[in-house]
Parts: structure tokens; sequence; C-alpha cells
């Protein structure tokens, strides 16, 4: 399987396109809410802010989480190492492992003030397509590379584990916060096991009690078992007014402006 590993940017990124594209076609076919500002006037500063944080991380991370993984193996260091599992449930292990320490990382990007002001450049968007899943502050995008890290090298996730989370996390944050609706049924049985569009949707609602939940990234169960699990907004799900009561000038909406969104005093 290490093989796969040569190809790893190749993998990573032919699976983002594909899911992007599909993502983008489906929400353009049979869009679920309709979009304050056109994707014309927004996208581009999305995927500006996207390309951003993708050279962000080739200059910070030379070295990235998958290489970092395979020196950890090659040596044998990390719990999941040290305990010698067999490969496949080292792989499941490691890839649940990462699943839970995002959860939780997201969970302290609500609570921690330092960290919410770098967070909610995500949920300042006040409308809510695929895109939404991709808009990060490239501060943040380095932090969480560095809790990554240091998850992997703490526990010695497998390099297959963090390859497979990396393209499950992209593609999932693609899907769960695309402009798309599942039939009902469907979805709160599909989100018995991985967040959805419906579920998460909910979590980024103006209302804070309501973006205080939710914070699955791809499995489900955490928000479950930590009680912070939300099953229906209050408002109309197609209706809610999404973002941050602070940041609903259309302005903020500009890549100079969402960029500057971790230096303003106010919290919320």
């Amino acid at each position: 399987m290490n093989n796969f590993l040569v190809f790893e940017s190749q993998i990573r990124l032919g699976s983002f396109i594909v899911i992007f594209l599909i993502m983008a076609l489906w929400e353009l076919k049979a869009p679920y809410r309709q979009l304050r500002l056109s994707r014309i006037k927004r996208w581009p500063h999305q995927i500006g802010l996207i390309l951003l944080n993708t050279l962000a991380i080739r200059l910070f991370f030379p070295v990235a989480a998958i290489q970092t993984a395979e020196y950890m193996q090659q040596h044998n260091w990390g719990l999941i190492n040290w305990l010698e599992l067999p490969p496949v449930i080292a792989i499941i292990t490691g890839f649940i492992i990462l699943d839970f320490a995002i959860y939780w990382q997201h969970v302290f990007a609500h609570r921690l003030n330092w960290f919410w002001k770098l967070h909610r450049t995500h949920h300042a968007d006040t409308d809510y397509d695929l895109t939404t899943g991709l808009r990060f502050h490239p501060l943040e995008i380095i932090l969480s590379m560095l809790i990554k890290m240091l998850v992997v090298v703490l526990l010695g996730i497998p390099p297959i584990a963090v390859l497979l989370f990396e393209i499950v996390l992209s593609g999932s944050a693609m899907f769960n916060h695309s402009n798309i609706r599942l039939a009902d049924n469907f979805e709160f049985t599909l989100r018995k096991l991985i967040v959805t569009p419906g579920m998460h949707r909910i979590h980024h609602s103006i209302q804070q009690f309501e973006h205080d939940s939710n914070y699955g990234f791809f499995l489900s169960i955490w928000d479950r078992l930590f009680n912070s699990y939300t099953h229906k907004a209050i408002e109309n799900d197609q209706n809610m007014p999404i973002g941050l009561k602070i940041f609903r000038n259309k302005h903020y909406q500009r890549l100079d402006n969402i960029l500057k969104i971790p230096f303003s005093r106010s919290l919320y």
C-alpha cells in the first residue's frame, strides 16, 4: 500500500478536483438555498483564499504530515507503531483518531477566544456552499497543520491513514457545506454515520447557540457522544440566516477583508 504514497500529491489533487466538480455541478443543477451573492462575485475571493492557504502550507511545511508519518513508521516511533497492530487495524484506528482530534480542535476553536478570532473567518461567510468548507484563514490552516502533525508524531499514525484522512476531510468539507438537499429520510439516516449538509448547516446558523453545536467534520458520532448535537434548527433550514451578525456587510466577502477578520476586536 505504501507504493501509493509515491503519488500522494497527485492522488490528493485529483480527488479534490473530482469532488469539487461533482459538488459544483450538483449545486448548479439543484441548489437548495438562494445565495446572497452570486458565484461570480463570491467565488474569486473564496478560491483566492484557497490558493493562499495552499501557498502557506507549502512555505511553512516543506515536509507534510504524510512524510512525517512515514518517518515515524520507519523508525517505529509513536503509540500505534509500538503496539504493532495489524496494518488494516492500524489504518482504521489512525483514521478514527485523526477525526476525533479534529472534532476537539473544532470545539476549542469555538471555546477559546483567541482561536475563535481565527476560526470565525470560516463562519463569516453569509452564504453556504462547497467553497464555505474551504474558507479558512491562513493562520488557522497553519495551526491546524501543526496540531495534525503533533497527533501524527505522538501516536504514530500510519501514512496511509493520513493520506485517506486528508482526502476524506477535504471531500467531506465540500460535501457537508454544499448547497444541496438530500431526501429527508436518507439525510437523517446518513447523518447517523457521517456529517451531512443538513446537519452541518445548523452549525453555520447566525444563532450562537446553534453554531456552538454540530462540530463534527466527517463522523457524526462525536457530537452525539459529547452532547453537542443539534437535530434541527429553530428557523426554517432553507431560509435561516447564515454567518455572524458583525460580519453581515457584503464587503466582508472580499478577500482583503476576509484576511482582516481575525484582527477585529469584537468576538461576535
